[in-house]
Protein backbone atom coordinates (compact mmCIF):
# COMPACT_ATOMS: atom_id res chain seq x y z
CA UNK A 1 0.00 0.00 0.00
CA UNK A 2 2.79 2.41 0.65
CA UNK A 3 4.53 1.91 -2.11
CA UNK A 4 1.17 2.32 -4.05
CA UNK A 5 1.07 5.49 -3.05
CA UNK A 6 4.60 7.14 -3.38
CA UNK A 7 4.03 5.45 -6.92
CA UNK A 8 0.63 7.57 -7.25
CA UNK A 9 2.68 10.65 -6.09
CA UNK A 10 5.29 10.37 -8.43
CA UNK A 11 3.29 10.01 -11.33
CA UNK A 12 1.44 12.92 -10.55
CA UNK A 13 4.62 15.07 -10.41
CA UNK A 14 6.36 13.59 -13.55
CA UNK A 15 2.86 13.37 -15.80
CA UNK A 16 3.48 17.19 -17.08
CA UNK A 17 6.56 16.04 -18.92
CA UNK A 18 4.72 13.54 -21.39
CA UNK A 19 2.30 14.92 -23.82
CA UNK A 20 -0.17 12.13 -23.70
CA UNK A 21 -1.20 9.46 -21.75
CA UNK A 22 0.89 5.83 -22.30
CA UNK A 23 -2.13 4.23 -23.91
CA UNK A 24 -2.94 6.90 -26.56
CA UNK A 25 -1.27 7.34 -29.67
CA UNK A 26 -0.99 10.78 -31.43
CA UNK A 27 -1.80 11.12 -35.05
CA UNK A 28 1.20 11.70 -37.68
CA UNK A 29 3.89 10.34 -35.42
CA UNK A 30 6.59 8.23 -36.50
CA UNK A 31 8.98 6.85 -33.89
CA UNK A 32 12.95 7.29 -35.14
CA UNK A 33 16.78 6.88 -32.99
CA UNK A 34 19.61 7.75 -34.22
CA UNK A 35 23.00 5.78 -33.60
CA UNK A 36 26.00 4.74 -35.26
CA UNK A 37 23.74 1.42 -36.77
CA UNK A 38 21.66 3.69 -37.93
CA UNK A 39 22.86 8.15 -38.34
CA UNK A 40 19.88 9.78 -38.63
CA UNK A 41 16.90 6.92 -37.67
CA UNK A 42 16.64 6.12 -41.66
CA UNK A 43 13.16 4.00 -42.11
CA UNK A 44 14.12 0.38 -42.89
CA UNK A 45 17.92 1.20 -43.28
CA UNK A 46 18.33 0.10 -39.28
CA UNK A 47 21.92 -2.45 -38.70
CA UNK A 48 23.19 -2.94 -42.38
CA UNK A 49 26.87 -2.29 -41.77
CA UNK A 50 27.62 -6.04 -40.68
CA UNK A 51 24.19 -7.48 -42.56
CA UNK A 52 21.87 -7.47 -39.94
CA UNK A 53 24.57 -8.11 -36.78
CA UNK A 54 26.31 -6.05 -34.52
CA UNK A 55 28.64 -4.38 -36.85
CA UNK A 56 28.98 -0.54 -35.70
CA UNK A 57 28.08 0.35 -32.19
CA UNK A 58 30.63 2.45 -31.38
CA UNK A 59 33.06 5.32 -33.44
CA UNK A 60 35.78 7.42 -32.37
CA UNK A 61 35.89 11.10 -32.44
CA UNK A 62 39.71 12.32 -32.51
CA UNK A 63 41.20 15.01 -31.59
CA UNK A 64 40.09 18.77 -33.63
CA UNK A 65 37.17 16.26 -35.19
CA UNK A 66 33.43 16.75 -35.32
CA UNK A 67 30.36 14.10 -35.67
CA UNK A 68 26.77 14.83 -36.40
CA UNK A 69 24.31 12.69 -33.72
CA UNK A 70 21.18 13.92 -35.54
CA UNK A 71 20.97 16.12 -38.64
CA UNK A 72 17.22 15.69 -40.37
CA UNK A 73 15.28 18.28 -42.05
CA UNK A 74 11.48 17.56 -40.86
CA UNK A 75 9.24 18.75 -37.74
CA UNK A 76 9.29 16.81 -34.70
CA UNK A 77 10.73 16.53 -31.20
CA UNK A 78 13.51 14.76 -29.26
CA UNK A 79 12.32 12.66 -26.43
CA UNK A 80 15.62 11.13 -25.20
CA UNK A 81 19.35 11.40 -25.17
CA UNK A 82 22.04 8.85 -24.72
CA UNK A 83 25.73 8.55 -25.06
CA UNK A 84 28.76 7.25 -22.95
CA UNK A 85 32.40 7.69 -23.72
CA UNK A 86 35.30 5.73 -22.87
CA UNK A 87 37.39 8.54 -21.20
CA UNK A 88 35.10 10.45 -18.32
CA UNK A 89 37.96 12.29 -16.66
CA UNK A 90 37.04 15.98 -16.12
CA UNK A 91 39.33 17.12 -18.71
CA UNK A 92 37.90 15.52 -21.77
CA UNK A 93 33.89 15.92 -19.84
CA UNK A 94 34.56 19.62 -20.48
CA UNK A 95 36.63 19.33 -23.46
CA UNK A 96 34.29 17.57 -25.72
CA UNK A 97 31.71 20.74 -26.79
CA UNK A 98 27.86 19.26 -27.19
CA UNK A 99 25.66 21.68 -30.22
CA UNK A 100 22.56 21.54 -31.32
CA UNK A 101 20.56 23.95 -33.56
CA UNK A 102 16.91 24.29 -34.65
CA UNK A 103 15.33 24.73 -37.84
CA UNK A 104 18.50 24.99 -39.81
CA UNK A 105 19.77 28.03 -37.94
CA UNK A 106 23.04 28.98 -37.87
CA UNK A 107 23.71 29.69 -33.89
CA UNK A 108 23.42 26.79 -31.72
CA UNK A 109 20.59 27.01 -29.08
CA UNK A 110 22.71 24.90 -26.89
CA UNK A 111 26.23 25.27 -26.71
CA UNK A 112 27.94 23.72 -23.41
CA UNK A 113 30.46 20.99 -22.18
CA UNK A 114 29.12 17.78 -23.18
CA UNK A 115 29.52 16.45 -18.72
CA UNK A 116 28.18 19.87 -17.78
CA UNK A 117 25.12 19.47 -19.78
CA UNK A 118 24.49 15.51 -18.05
CA UNK A 119 24.70 17.21 -14.89
CA UNK A 120 28.65 16.09 -14.33
CA UNK A 121 30.09 19.33 -14.05
CA UNK A 122 33.27 18.15 -11.95
CA UNK A 123 32.86 14.23 -12.36
CA UNK A 124 30.53 11.60 -13.25
CA UNK A 125 28.02 10.45 -10.22
CA UNK A 126 25.03 7.92 -10.03
CA UNK A 127 21.97 9.43 -9.74
CA UNK A 128 18.69 9.54 -11.45
CA UNK A 129 16.48 12.76 -11.77
CA UNK A 130 13.07 14.29 -13.45
CA UNK A 131 15.13 15.31 -16.66
CA UNK A 132 18.50 14.02 -16.12
CA UNK A 133 19.83 10.15 -14.97
CA UNK A 134 23.67 8.41 -14.98
CA UNK A 135 22.70 4.81 -13.86
CA UNK A 136 25.59 3.79 -12.08
CA UNK A 137 28.15 6.39 -13.35
CA UNK A 138 29.28 5.43 -16.25
CA UNK A 139 26.77 7.08 -18.77
CA UNK A 140 24.38 10.38 -19.40
CA UNK A 141 20.86 10.45 -20.11
CA UNK A 142 18.68 13.19 -20.86
CA UNK A 143 14.90 13.14 -21.31
CA UNK A 144 14.00 16.93 -21.83
CA UNK A 145 11.39 17.11 -24.71
CA UNK A 146 13.37 19.33 -27.71
CA UNK A 147 10.82 19.73 -30.50
CA UNK A 148 11.37 21.68 -33.58
CA UNK A 149 9.54 22.84 -36.45
CA UNK A 150 11.82 22.84 -39.70
CA UNK A 151 14.56 19.82 -39.01
CA UNK A 152 17.26 19.17 -35.47
CA UNK A 153 21.07 18.80 -36.12
CA UNK A 154 23.16 17.35 -33.19
CA UNK A 155 27.11 18.14 -33.44
CA UNK A 156 29.84 16.69 -31.15
CA UNK A 157 33.29 18.43 -31.04
CA UNK A 158 36.64 16.99 -29.29
CA UNK A 159 38.39 19.82 -28.43
CA UNK A 160 40.60 17.96 -26.56
CA UNK A 161 43.90 17.14 -27.60
CA UNK A 162 43.90 13.87 -27.57
CA UNK A 163 41.80 11.39 -29.58
CA UNK A 164 38.22 9.76 -28.12
CA UNK A 165 38.51 5.93 -28.27
CA UNK A 166 34.77 5.22 -28.02
CA UNK A 167 31.52 7.21 -27.76
CA UNK A 168 28.29 5.25 -28.13
CA UNK A 169 24.90 7.38 -28.87
CA UNK A 170 20.73 7.08 -29.19
CA UNK A 171 18.93 9.93 -30.10
CA UNK A 172 15.53 9.10 -29.85
CA UNK A 173 13.12 11.51 -31.34
CA UNK A 174 9.88 11.69 -33.25
CA UNK A 175 8.84 12.69 -36.50
CA UNK A 176 5.87 14.39 -37.20
CA UNK A 177 3.19 15.27 -40.17
CA UNK A 178 2.90 18.77 -39.07
CA UNK A 179 4.96 21.09 -36.45
CA UNK A 180 3.83 22.13 -33.02
CA UNK A 181 3.87 26.16 -34.26
CA UNK A 182 3.45 26.82 -30.28
CA UNK A 183 6.15 25.09 -29.20
CA UNK A 184 9.38 26.94 -27.15
CA UNK A 185 12.37 25.99 -28.26
CA UNK A 186 15.14 24.08 -25.87
CA UNK A 187 18.08 26.36 -25.27
CA UNK A 188 21.25 25.22 -22.89
CA UNK A 189 24.18 27.61 -22.12
CA UNK A 190 27.59 27.28 -19.92
CA UNK A 191 29.23 30.19 -17.86
CA UNK A 192 31.89 30.44 -15.39
CA UNK A 193 32.63 32.25 -12.43
CA UNK A 194 36.24 32.17 -11.21
CA UNK A 195 37.97 34.71 -9.19
CA UNK A 196 35.56 37.27 -9.81
CA UNK A 197 35.68 40.64 -7.73
CA UNK A 198 34.44 40.66 -4.05
CA UNK A 199 30.76 41.02 -3.96
CA UNK A 200 29.71 40.01 -7.43
CA UNK A 201 27.06 36.83 -7.88
CA UNK A 202 27.91 34.19 -9.88
CA UNK A 203 25.86 34.02 -13.15
CA UNK A 204 23.98 31.09 -13.82
CA UNK A 205 21.92 32.70 -16.87
CA UNK A 206 23.20 35.71 -18.63
CA UNK A 207 20.27 38.04 -19.52
CA UNK A 208 18.88 36.58 -22.35
CA UNK A 209 16.08 38.38 -24.54
CA UNK A 210 12.56 36.96 -25.50
CA UNK A 211 9.64 35.12 -24.15
CA UNK A 212 10.08 31.96 -22.53
CA UNK A 213 10.28 29.36 -19.70
CA UNK A 214 13.78 29.04 -17.25
CA UNK A 215 13.86 25.18 -17.02
CA UNK A 216 16.81 25.11 -14.36
CA UNK A 217 20.69 24.95 -13.64
CA UNK A 218 23.46 22.46 -12.94
CA UNK A 219 26.24 23.46 -11.10
CA UNK A 220 30.05 22.11 -10.53
CA UNK A 221 31.66 24.51 -7.72
CA UNK A 222 35.20 24.43 -6.55
CA UNK A 223 35.45 25.98 -3.55
CA UNK A 224 38.73 28.55 -2.91
CA UNK A 225 40.96 26.79 -0.11
CA UNK A 226 41.72 30.19 1.42
CA UNK A 227 38.46 30.50 2.97
CA UNK A 228 39.77 27.32 4.61
CA UNK A 229 36.94 25.19 6.43
CA UNK A 230 34.02 27.98 6.66
CA UNK A 231 30.39 27.79 4.74
CA UNK A 232 30.00 29.26 0.80
CA UNK A 233 26.46 28.38 0.49
CA UNK A 234 24.82 31.44 2.22
CA UNK A 235 24.40 33.48 -1.45
CA UNK A 236 21.10 33.97 -2.43
CA UNK A 237 19.70 32.24 -5.74
CA UNK A 238 18.40 35.95 -7.60
CA UNK A 239 16.04 36.05 -11.28
CA UNK A 240 15.66 39.05 -12.71
CA UNK A 241 12.56 39.20 -14.91
CA UNK A 242 10.94 41.34 -17.90
CA UNK A 243 12.85 44.79 -16.88
CA UNK A 244 13.20 44.74 -13.30
CA UNK A 245 16.22 47.61 -12.35
CA UNK A 246 18.79 47.06 -9.85
CA UNK A 247 16.53 44.33 -7.55
CA UNK A 248 15.12 41.05 -8.95
CA UNK A 249 11.39 39.87 -8.51
CA UNK A 250 12.88 36.43 -7.37
CA UNK A 251 14.83 36.13 -4.54
CA UNK A 252 15.95 33.45 -2.27
CA UNK A 253 17.35 32.63 0.78
CA UNK A 254 20.91 30.43 0.72
CA UNK A 255 22.25 28.29 -1.68
CA UNK A 256 21.39 25.01 0.30
CA UNK A 257 18.15 26.41 0.89
CA UNK A 258 17.32 26.97 -3.26
CA UNK A 259 18.20 23.17 -3.94
CA UNK A 260 15.61 22.48 -1.05
CA UNK A 261 17.66 21.19 1.48
CA UNK A 262 18.88 23.44 4.87
CA UNK A 263 22.10 23.79 6.86
CA UNK A 264 24.55 23.26 4.98
CA UNK A 265 23.97 19.59 2.07
CA UNK A 266 25.38 16.64 2.11
CA UNK A 267 24.54 14.20 -0.95
CA UNK A 268 21.04 13.07 -2.30
CA UNK A 269 19.83 13.38 -5.84
CA UNK A 270 15.65 13.53 -6.11
CA UNK A 271 13.46 13.93 -8.92
CA UNK A 272 14.10 18.09 -9.42
CA UNK A 273 16.64 19.17 -7.08
CA UNK A 274 19.99 17.45 -5.82
CA UNK A 275 23.94 17.95 -4.71
CA UNK A 276 25.75 15.12 -6.52
CA UNK A 277 29.08 15.84 -4.89
CA UNK A 278 29.25 17.59 -1.31
CA UNK A 279 33.51 16.82 -0.60
CA UNK A 280 34.00 19.46 2.27
CA UNK A 281 37.48 18.10 2.16
CA UNK A 282 37.89 17.63 -1.56
CA UNK A 283 36.36 21.37 -1.80
CA UNK A 284 33.88 20.17 -4.62
CA UNK A 285 30.09 20.53 -4.68
CA UNK A 286 27.83 19.70 -7.48
CA UNK A 287 24.54 20.67 -7.42
CA UNK A 288 21.39 21.11 -9.71
CA UNK A 289 17.80 22.28 -9.38
CA UNK A 290 14.36 21.98 -12.06
CA UNK A 291 11.46 24.10 -11.73
CA UNK A 292 9.19 21.53 -13.11
CA UNK A 293 6.59 22.38 -10.32
CA UNK A 294 7.30 25.90 -10.09
CA UNK A 295 7.64 27.37 -13.16
CA UNK A 296 9.51 30.12 -14.16
CA UNK A 297 8.09 31.91 -17.24
CA UNK A 298 8.92 35.40 -18.65
CA UNK A 299 7.65 37.41 -21.17
CA UNK A 300 11.16 39.18 -22.24
CA UNK A 301 13.79 38.87 -20.79
CA UNK A 302 15.39 36.78 -17.93
CA UNK A 303 18.66 36.30 -15.86
CA UNK A 304 19.57 34.34 -12.77
CA UNK A 305 22.47 34.22 -10.44
CA UNK A 306 23.84 33.05 -7.13
CA UNK A 307 25.52 35.59 -4.83
CA UNK A 308 29.25 34.08 -3.57
CA UNK A 309 28.70 34.61 0.22
CA UNK A 310 30.13 32.02 2.62
CA UNK A 311 29.24 32.45 6.49
CA UNK A 312 30.87 30.90 9.39
CA UNK A 313 31.78 31.74 13.57
CA UNK A 314 33.49 35.29 14.03
CA UNK A 315 36.64 33.82 15.35
CA UNK A 316 37.39 32.62 12.23
CA UNK A 317 36.07 34.94 9.93
CA UNK A 318 37.69 37.56 11.53
CA UNK A 319 41.13 35.52 11.40
CA UNK A 320 40.92 35.22 7.54
CA UNK A 321 40.04 38.81 7.81
CA UNK A 322 43.39 39.55 9.70
CA UNK A 323 45.46 37.78 7.15
CA UNK A 324 44.31 39.55 4.27
CA UNK A 325 41.83 36.75 2.73
CA UNK A 326 39.70 38.78 0.34
CA UNK A 327 36.37 38.97 1.64
CA UNK A 328 33.92 41.67 2.53
CA UNK A 329 31.79 41.44 5.94
CA UNK A 330 28.03 41.42 5.07
CA UNK A 331 25.93 40.22 8.52
CA UNK A 332 26.45 39.15 11.97
CA UNK A 333 23.55 37.22 13.86
CA UNK A 334 23.43 35.70 17.28
CA UNK A 335 22.18 36.33 20.46
CA UNK A 336 22.19 40.25 20.05
CA UNK A 337 19.70 39.43 17.05
CA UNK A 338 20.21 40.36 13.16
CA UNK A 339 22.94 43.31 11.99
CA UNK A 340 23.97 43.97 8.80
CA UNK A 341 27.50 45.16 8.09
CA UNK A 342 26.63 48.32 5.66
CA UNK A 343 26.18 50.83 8.87
CA UNK A 344 29.77 52.04 8.94
CA UNK A 345 30.05 50.49 12.78
CA UNK A 346 34.49 50.15 12.76
CA UNK A 347 35.73 47.20 10.52
CA UNK A 348 33.17 45.67 8.72
CA UNK A 349 30.59 47.47 10.29
CA UNK A 350 30.31 44.73 12.97
CA UNK A 351 31.43 45.63 15.87
CA UNK A 352 30.42 43.90 19.61
CA UNK A 353 29.19 40.95 19.48
CA UNK A 354 30.53 37.75 20.85
CA UNK A 355 32.19 34.45 19.42
CA UNK A 356 29.12 32.23 18.72
CA UNK A 357 27.97 35.21 16.35
CA UNK A 358 27.66 33.49 12.61
CA UNK A 359 29.14 36.04 10.17
CA UNK A 360 28.10 36.10 6.74
CA UNK A 361 30.70 37.94 3.75
CA UNK A 362 31.01 38.13 0.63
CA UNK A 363 33.99 35.78 -1.06
CA UNK A 364 34.88 34.66 -4.18
CA UNK A 365 34.78 30.68 -5.54
CA UNK A 366 34.63 29.09 -8.82
CA UNK A 367 31.36 28.38 -9.98
CA UNK A 368 30.34 26.84 -14.09
CA UNK A 369 26.83 26.64 -14.83
CA UNK A 370 24.63 24.97 -17.03
CA UNK A 371 21.57 26.92 -17.17
CA UNK A 372 18.40 25.03 -19.26
CA UNK A 373 15.64 26.84 -20.88
CA UNK A 374 12.70 27.42 -23.37
CA UNK A 375 12.50 30.36 -25.87
CA UNK A 376 10.40 31.75 -28.54
CA UNK A 377 13.24 31.63 -30.94
CA UNK A 378 15.29 28.85 -32.43
CA UNK A 379 18.47 30.98 -31.50
CA UNK A 380 19.45 33.69 -28.46
CA UNK A 381 21.68 36.31 -28.36
CA UNK A 382 23.97 35.09 -25.66
CA UNK A 383 27.75 34.60 -26.85
CA UNK A 384 29.35 31.20 -28.06
CA UNK A 385 30.92 28.76 -25.69
CA UNK A 386 34.32 29.91 -23.89
CA UNK A 387 37.45 28.32 -25.46
CA UNK A 388 38.62 25.28 -24.15
CA UNK A 389 41.52 26.33 -22.15
CA UNK A 390 39.31 28.85 -20.14
CA UNK A 391 36.80 25.76 -19.56
CA UNK A 392 39.24 23.44 -18.21
CA UNK A 393 41.84 25.88 -16.19
CA UNK A 394 42.37 25.18 -12.55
Amino acid sequence: MRYGILFAVFFCLVRPLYAQQLYQMPAGVRSRVSSMENLNGLKGKGGMTNNGAKGSAFTNLKAGSSISLLDIKEPGMIDRIWCTVSDRSADMLRSLRLRMYWDGSAKAAVDVPFGDFFCAALQPVAFQSALFSDPEGRSFNCTIPMPFKKGARIVLTNESGKDLELLFFDVDFLVKDRPDTAALYFHACWTRTNHAAIGSDAILLPEVKGRGRFLGVSVGLNVDSVYGGTWWGEGEFKCWLDGDGKYPTIVGTGSEDYIGTGWSTGAFANQFQGCLLAEGAARKYAFYRFHIPDPIYFQSACKVTIQQIGGFFRREVLALEIKGVALRLVSASGASGFRGAFDGRGKGGLGGGDEKDWLNFYRSDDFAATAYFYLDRPESDLPELAPVAQRIRH
